[in-house]
């Protein structure tokens, strides 16, 4: 898609510090982070959400990515979250399939935001 951030970002469009990349999948700070450390793992061909039919090679490549990230971090240790929003109403903001990896602190467990 040519006007989607996350495929420019994904794609070297748009320069961004990568924290993993292989041939499917790039992960990034998060711009606006919610937690001390707060990742974003996208897949590099466009996909508008977790139900659109991603491939499971893709859907293996995100897991990877999230531990690669988690060890690198250290939240491996402590305890993350990982969170796919979907949709308007599920309070995605960029309709390009990304998970966001959430940890470095206490994270509340009834709530997408920490204490």
């Amino acid at each position: 898609m040519s006007d989607c951030l996350f495929c420019k970002i994904a794609n070297g469009e748009i320069p961004t510090n990568f924290l993993y990349e292989d041939d499917l999948v790039v992960a990034f700070p998060d711009i606006n982070p919610l937690t001390p450390t707060h990742v974003l793992v996208v897949p590099k061909k466009h996909y508008e959400n977790i139900t659109d039919n991603v491939p499971a090679e893709t859907l293996a490549a995100i897991a990877h990515a999230v531990k690669v990230v988690t060890e690198q971090t250290g939240i491996d240790k402590t305890g993350f979250r990982c969170i796919t929003n979907t949709g308007d109403d599920g309070g995605q903001s960029v309709h390009h399939l990304h998970v966001h990896v959430l940890g470095g602190r206490k994270l509340d467990p009834n709530a997408g935001e920490g204490k």
